[in-house]
């Protein structure tokens, strides 16, 4: 499971008070100097902060210390200040550290406390930690294997725009896995996802056309997709592609390769 480390933290809660103005003014004197590269000033301006308590400060503590920004890399510090800010609720803290005793950085490895604040988290809406949870009981790992739910976390991460949980529902819908099995459902994260330039999702909307299903068989469409996975050295891809090709006449293929031209340009929108 990848670690998709929640980016610095950028709202500023409102405050009230003089000294809630005080946090407010040095967290974004600290967040510019991060913004910059100064990591050295943002960690001397959110420190103060993060020790009087601000959720914020503590969070991007915890990312400055597992990432070494500015200070030796050092897990359990991070896992310290993660925790702080986890406590009051920071979505961001609660998901990375839930990660941290997925990986056993700086604790030791631990699925159900890990589960603990992937809930939190994911309950708050992050979509990190939903698609992690999708993951989880998708695979088993650390749970008792459960597709439905796998299915409810993917949905909510898909619904977000995580090109991951998109792929992997429309794996689910084409496979009948968690969910009866449905062609057309699963053609539409497949697209989803592979609009976002997530390559397994673009391998199988090529099988999907070459095939005919949840789509009108085109081996035009096909190959576009297969063409683009090809490109990355996919061998795989390459195989598929120069197979679809062998069925096809030299104006398909021309017509296929301006297609795929067409979809690069406009990022893979619209394909």
């Amino acid at each position: 499971m990848k670690h998709l480390t929640t980016t610095l933290c950028l709202t500023i809660a409102v405050l009230l008070g003089s000294a809630g103005m005080s946090w407010s003014a040095d967290f974004q004197k600290g967040l510019t100097a991060y913004d910059s590269g100064d990591y050295a000033t943002a960690l001397r301006e959110w420190t103060p902060l993060a020790e009087q308590g601000n959720a914020a400060a503590q969070f991007n503590l915890g990312l400055m210390y597992e990432n070494g920004y500015a200070v030796p890399q050092d897990y359990k510090t991070a896992v310290k200040w993660y925790t702080l800010a986890a406590e009051q609720g920071n979505a961001g803290a609660q998901f990375n550290l839930g990660w941290m005793y997925v990986e056993g950085l700086g604790v030791p490895q631990d699925y159900k406390i890990a589960m603990k604040w992937y809930t939190l988290a994911a309950e708050q809406g992050n979509v990190h930690a939903q698609y992690d949870l999708g993951w989880m009981y998708d695979n088993g790992e650390g749970v008792p294997q459960d597709s439905k739910i796998a299915m409810k976390w993917y949905t909510l991460a898909a619904e977000q725009g995580n090109a991951h949980a998109q792929y992997d529902l429309g794996w689910m819908y084409d496979n009948g896995e968690g969910v009866p099995q449905d062609s057309k459902i699963a053609v539409e994260w497949y697209t989803l996802a592979a609009e976002q330039g997530n390559a397994g999702a673009q391998y199988n909307l090529g099988w999907m056309f070459y095939i005919g299903e949840g789509v009108i068989q085109d081996n035009v469409y096909a190959h576009m997709w297969w063409n683009f996975v090809a490109s990355s050295g996919d061998q795989d891809a390459v195989e598929m592609r120069d197979k679809v090709a062998g069925r096809m006449t030299p104006s398909e293929i021309a017509e296929a390769q301006k297609l795929a031209r067409g979809c690069v340009a406009r990022d893979y929108k619209g394909c």
